[in-house]
């Protein structure tokens, strides 16, 4: 990256049920609003605007920031299913990088119906029939839909391989409800155990009951990108940086390998996470707290692995000696992530980047983790993206 990239602000609205929400423009602006105010700027100051959501017309990004401001600044509207918000931030932060601008905003938003994921355009080719058809030759599981179906065979692809018990998964589910309960902003709040989730509805018998699929959710979030010169201009704070990032698609092995976790993304993940280790020269061990795509318990499993956070075939261990969560080698999803927290595609990537831009801050009050000093986000998008950013303290 030719220019350093600071956060400069971060903001975001409690997720909620849907039919629980407001309208996705008010939503996207309240979110916005409140990137702005904690930065310290007004929003004449945004120079471009990188604003993110999946289930909306052309131009919803206008809908939402002219009621924050119309001042004819670029305004490019961004869809890459669930790595919708971090490609957002991936745009604004090579925007700076590169010397185009030097405040920028990437906004996240989704406005989402109740029940499973289902395409709106039916009338034309899906973009994931070559998915579905690598999915078919995998596994058996009629009647299934379509997310569940793609992680839930990943997971078991993860059992099949390393032995890995049903109850792992359950126990990364209860790890994520014990975070979310310190996190006003979260979704659920209730703790469940391992067992409660183990003992609930059963979707797929053997890999997966409901408490491990993350709920359809509505919310927006959002964060105010500066460089360094005009950070010092304004008297911003810049005691957060992008230290590196990296997004990638996915290559002829999410096809041919002939594995589930392949065909959800691995490869992109592994890929992204080794190239921002490189970029920073730093490895998985230099990291104090994670917000990974947990879209399902089992992605969270096999992301461990994709990120380097334990070995190949350790995550089983990983999980039981307690270093996903406080008090073990990394914090992962101290927000309850994506199970607890909620998950609205076009604002996830976004409010992972909230939450670990408060945890470098040390501003993260009840879900703080001790002396955090760097800080990792995965985020995920099938079709495919995958976006990793590392953050460090400034």
């Amino acid at each position: 990256m030719a220019s350093s990239v600071y956060v400069a602000g971060v903001g975001m609205i409690p997720f909620v049920k849907p039919g629980a929400n407001e309208p996705y423009h008010l939503m996207g602006a309240e979110a916005a609003r409140r990137a702005l105010s904690d930065a310290g700027v007004g929003y004449d100051a945004i120079q471009q605007a990188f604003v993110g959501y999946v289930y909306g017309d052309s131009t919803c990004g206008q809908r939402a920031l002219y009621q924050v401001g119309m001042t004819g600044v670029p305004i490019v509207n961004v869809n890459n299913n669930c790595s919708t918000g971090s490609t957002a931030l991936f745009l604004a932060r090579q925007a700076i990088a590169s010397g185009a601008a030097d405040c920028v905003l990437a906004l996240g938003f989704e406005q989402m119906k109740p029940g499973a994921l289902g395409s709106v355009f039916v009338d034309r080719p899906s973009a994931f029939e070559d998915f579905d058809a690598a999915a078919d030759k995998l596994i058996d599981a009629p009647g299934i839909p379509l997310a569940l179906r793609y992680f839930g065979g990943a997971g078991l692809s993860h059992m099949q391989k390393h032995g890995t018990p049903l109850s792992s998964f359950a126990k990364v589910r209860a790890k994520a409800s014990r975070h979310a309960a310190k996190n006003p902003l979260a979704l659920f709040r209730k703790e469940v155990t391992a067992e409660d989730v183990l003992n609930d509805q059963v979707i797929w018998p053997g890999v997966m009951t409901r408490l491990m699929a993350c709920p359809p959710t509505c919310g927006g979030a959002a964060a105010v990108l500066v460089s360094e010169a005009f950070a010092k201009k304004h008297g911003l704070n810049i005691n957060v940086r992008i230290a590196a990032q990296a997004m990638t698609t996915d290559t002829p092995s999410t096809f041919d390998a002939g594995d589930m976790m392949r065909v959800v993304g691995y490869d992109m993940a592994r890929a992204a996470a080794d190239k921002v280790y490189e970029q920073a020269g730093v490895g998985p061990k230099d990291i104090d707290v994670v917000e990974l795509h947990d879209c399902f318990a089992h992605n969270e499993l096999i992301t461990y692995e994709a990120l380097g956070l334990c070995p190949e075939g350790g995550a089983e261990k990983f999980i039981d000696d307690g270093d996903n969560t406080y008090g073990g080698q990394f914090v992962t999803n101290p927000s309850g992530g994506l199970l607890s927290k909620g998950h609205p595609l076009g604002a996830t990537g976004l409010a992972q980047c909230y939450e670990l831009t408060r945890q470098l801050r040390g501003s993260a009050e009840a879900t703080q983790v001790d002396g955090a000093k760097r800080a990792l986000q995965h985020n995920l998008g099938l079709g495919g993206a995958c976006v990793v950013t590392l953050y460090e303290r400034a």
